[in-house]
Parts: C-alpha cells; sequence; structure tokens
C-alpha cells in the first residue's frame, strides 16, 4: 500500500494507514522481519485507531493523533513485555489499524418470509427490506469478537454476519413493542424504530454502532392485505348511515335519466336506506358486544318459539313494510285482502 519505501531497512521508524480504501475495516500492517524502532512514529488519521497486539493479546489502543512510540506512550505493551524505563531498543508488535468511518447503504431484507406474533392477527407472515447505516466504534472489542488477527478485513466480509442478525431479531423487535402489526406496517418510520431499539445492543457486543436503521417495504401475504385495505376503507368512509344518504342523494339525478324516470327511484332509494340500515346494524353487532348477546338471545327465543301464522302479526309485518316504502299501496292492500280471506274462510 505504498507504506514502506523503505523495505530493505531493518528498523520500521514510520507507522501509518496512508491509503484506506473504501469498504475495508481493518488492515495489518505488514511488518514481515522487520522490527519497530523505538521512538517511531505512528499517525492516525480521522477515521481511523490503531491497536497493538502483543502475542496475541490486546495492548495499547491509539485514537486519532500523532505518537511517538515509547514506554510512556506504550503502557501496556511495556508492561506485558517487562520493559524498564531505561528500555530503548528496537522492538516487535503487531500493529492493527482498524477505520471508523460511517458505513452508509448497506442493505438488509428477509429472503424467506418470517412468522411474527400480533395482537390482531395472532400469527403473521411477512417479508421486508431496507438500508441501515454503523460504524465501528470499539477496535478492541472488533478485534477480539469479529477479526481477530486476519491479515484484512471488509465491509463484505462482515455484511451476511450482519444481514442475518437483523432478520433474526425482527421478530422479537416487533413481538416485544407491544404495538399491533397494522400500526405498524401503515407507519414503517415506527416498524423501524422499534427494531433499531432491538438492534443496537447487538451492534455493541461486536463493537459497532448502529446509526441509521429505515424499513423501506413491508410485503404482506393477500389476506391479510385485504385486511388493511378494508380497515383503512371503513375509517374513510366514517358514519355508514351519512355515507348510504351521500349515495342515494347522488344516485337521485342518475336514476331520473334511466329507464322508469323518477318512478324508480322512490324503489331505489327505499333500498338503499334498507341496505345502509343493515350495513349500521351489522356494524354495531361487530364492534357492541351487547347487540351482539341482545341479538342471540333474540334468535334462541324466536327459535325456541312454534312457527305462527297469525294474521294480526302477519298485518303488522305489511304496514310496516308500507310504511318503510319497501312495498306500494297496491301491494299492501292485495296481500291484506289475502290475509283476511284466510282469517275469515
Amino acid at each position: 500500500m505504498g507504506l514502506f519505501s523503505f523495505v530493505a531497512k531493518q528498523f520500521v521508524d514510520v507507522i501509518e494507514w496512508d491509503n484506506q480504501p473504501d469498504g475495508q475495516l481493518m488492515w495489518r500492517v505488514p511488518f514481515t522481519d522487520n522490527e519497530i524502532q523505538y521512538g517511531a512514529q505512528l499517525t492516525v488519521r480521522d477515521t481511523q485507531t490503531a491497536v497493538f497486539v502483543n502475542e496475541g493479546h490486546i495492548a495499547d489502543v491509539f485514537p486519532t493523533g500523532l505518537y511517538t512510540l515509547e514506554t510512556r506512550t506504550l503502557p501496556v505493551l511495556t508492561n506485558l513485555k517487562n520493559w524498564d524505563k531505561f528500555f530503548a531498543s528496537p522492538f516487535k508488535s503487531d500493529v492493527f489499524f482498524f477505520s471508523t468511518r460511517l458505513q452508509l447503504g448497506r442493505k438488509w431484507g428477509t429472503p424467506q418470509p418470517i412468522t411474527i406474533r400480533d395482537s390482531d392477527f395472532g400469527m403473521v407472515r411477512l417479508r421486508a427490506f431496507g438500508m441501515y447505516a454503523y460504524k465501528l466504534v470499539d477496535a478492541k472489542k472488533f478485534y477480539s469478537t469479529i477479526t481477530g488477527a486476519n491479515d484484512s478485513y471488509s465491509v463484505e466480509q462482515l455484511e451476511p454476519q450482519l444481514r442475518n442478525l437483523i432478520v433474526a431479531n425482527i421478530s422479537t423487535a416487533i413481538a416485544g413493542s407491544g404495538v399491533p402489526f397494522l400500526d405498524m406496517a401503515a407507519n414503517q418510520g415506527l416498524m423501524a424504530d422499534k427494531i433499531k431499539e432491538v438492534l443496537k445492543p447487538l451492534f455493541v457486543s461486536y463493537g459497532l454502532e448502529l446509526d441509521s436503521f429505515v424499513v423501506e417495504n413491508v410485503s404482506l401475504p393477500e389476506e391479510l392485505q385485504k385486511a388493511l385495505d378494508t380497515r383503512i376503507s371503513m375509517g374513510m368512509m366514517g358514519d355508514l348511515n351519512q355515507y348510504t344518504q351521500y349515495q342515494t342523494a347522488t344516485a337521485i339525478p342518475l336514476a331520473a335519466q334511466n329507464e322508469g324516470g323518477m318512478a324508480g327511484v322512490g324503489a331505489s332509494m327505499a333500498a338503499g336506506m334498507a341496505m345502509g340500515q343493515a350495513m349500521a346494524g351489522a356494524m354495531n353487532k361487530a364492534f357492541n358486544p351487547a347487540a351482539v348477546a341482545q341479538s342471540v338471545l333474540g334468535e334462541q327465543t324466536a327459535s325456541a318459539a312454534p312457527a305462527s301464522d297469525d294474521p294480526t302479526a302477519k298485518l303488522e309485518k305489511l304496514k310496516g313494510l308500507l310504511d318503510k316504502g319497501l312495498i306500494s299501496q297496491a301491494d299492501y292492500d292485495t296481500a291484506k285482502a289475502d290475509v283476511l280471506k284466510k282469517l275469515l274462510g
């Protein structure tokens, strides 16, 4: 890497990482058989950390700065090698540089659908993908848990491990948040925040800091997507009675232009109102346990009673249909005459 233009020299007096490629997280200085000159200069640039390792043991760590290597600046290495205060000889040590740059635009995704627990739907299977960014903040921990004594280590080598970490913990993040999945699906920012909360300590255990986490897309099974669309549509419609009145009012001028003209408007309005009342009643039952109980009790009572041909009850039903405009006066008169004929014999 153009680090040493003096390969033939026996002792190294300048140590630096002057050609730091993008995507490389760690680089081991290739000393081969050379030794480090006591009093050598160590240059650690911005977005770098240098670590001295002695016989596999992590010694001194250097953040950004310019250092003269001596017993004062190498306290741990001095202790490991038992140097005295008069030590001034060349020495051997492994030196590793680590990149602390922010690694942007890293991609994550679920190659297979994952299953999560949800308060609304019980179990939900989904796919998701997005982006995240991280940086190395603890070189000692990263060396101990990830790289070891490799000559180099890149972002591409680390990515599979991080992606698996993310996918494995998405279910835990969503289930542990207590937020219904539909609320998260409608707000991907909320979902991303909950996942990030779970992932941050896991990244820290590797010596990394999770800077940002974004959910770009959530793909739901078809049946769950339909349920989500239905819930959104219900919210948009609001009051069903008002919605039915609006639909009926809109239909009047259209009905007047059709065959039958205004003669069919009354029937259309009656049918529309009946449908609206039925929909409103169904919705009230769906969201009102007391109404459901009352309805079931009524059905049980009706089923327990024998079928009746009470003429009075029939006449009352016919009058109710007439009053609601569901039958005409002529239909009512005909049906009434038929009931009375059967009653009188």
